[in-house]
């Protein structure tokens, strides 16, 4: 995922903005003439983000588009860069930390990784992107930084689908796996779990799709509490925390999770 472009009340120039190749939000980096006046960044929103493949740079470290992800451990490690402008999707065993250094990715925290899983003998994709928590620059941006994940997200899926294309096109029962997306964040309100549907419409839900989506009946899946071969990889590859507020846990897909959302993204 690009840069996620948030910038407090700051005497330093605001940075890029996230997927400006996409027209996603940028922050404003005009400046009062007046003198003695606080820098407010400006968020905006353009419509629905773009997909562009020519800005896509894909690696594959150590994994085969041969074998099914039920098998062989598969992740992804999406960032942006600002230099290039481009993204660069990691598809390997793991999560490619060496994607992950750097100050600015330890700051900003825009990066989006993903993991395929078999859970009783089902696969589906599992998204997790980082909302706040980790230091207080993010914390005062949650709100808005949950935003624009939920607004990049179809940019993010069809990152994955073009990227991994060949794996889809050999396994093609893995497009109607369906995706769940991890929001993790230290402010209740933001740390949750959502559906986002099979992998073959998750890259398009917007709006009220997406609410729909969200209202359906589907239960996060559930792995075996003990030993089984219907569950792989057996313990999470993405290594952050896994736990949800016991609420969102309990009426995850229901109708007052939709509604709660919605709520959430139209302020």
């Amino acid at each position: 995922m690009g840069t996620l472009s948030f910038a407090p009340i700051l005497p330093t120039k605001p940075r890029p903005s996230v997927f400006e190749q996409n027209q996603s939000p940028f922050v404003s980096r005009r400046r009062s003439k007046k003198k003695n006046l606080p820098i407010v960044p400006v968020a905006r929103l353009f419509g629905p983000a773009i997909f562009e493949a020519s800005k896509l740079k894909v690696l594959f470290l150590g994994v085969d588009e041969k074998k099914h992800p039920g098998k062989l451990p598969r992740t992804y490690t999406l960032t942006h860069s600002d230099i290039t402008s481009k993204l660069t999707l990691a598809i390997s065993q793991t999560i490619n930390n060496s994607q992950l250094q750097g100050w600015a990715n330890k700051l900003y925290r825009d990066e989006v990784v993903a993991e395929w899983k078999k859970v009783k003998g089902k696969m589906s994709l599992h998204v997790h992107c980082h909302i706040s928590g980790g230091h207080f620059l993010l914390d005062l941006c949650a709100r808005l930084r949950y935003f624009i994940f939920c607004n990049e997200l179809p940019v993010v899926l069809k990152a994955f689908v073009h990227g991994d294309g060949n794996l889809l096109k050999n396994y093609p029962e893995l497009q109607e796996a369906l995706v769940w997306v991890y929001f993790h964040s230290n402010i209740p309100e933001f740390n949750k779990v959502e559906c986002w549907g099979p992998v073959v419409e998750a890259g398009s839900q917007q709006g009220g799709t997406k609410q729909e989506i969200l209202a359906s009946n589907w239960e996060l899946p559930r792995p075996c509490p003990d030993n089984c071969d219907c569950c792989f990889p057996p313990m999470s590859l993405i290594p952050w925390s896994q736990e949800l507020p016991h609420q969102n846990e309990k009426h995850h897909g229901s109708q007052s999770t939709a509604a709660a959302a919605s709520t959430n993204l139209e302020t």
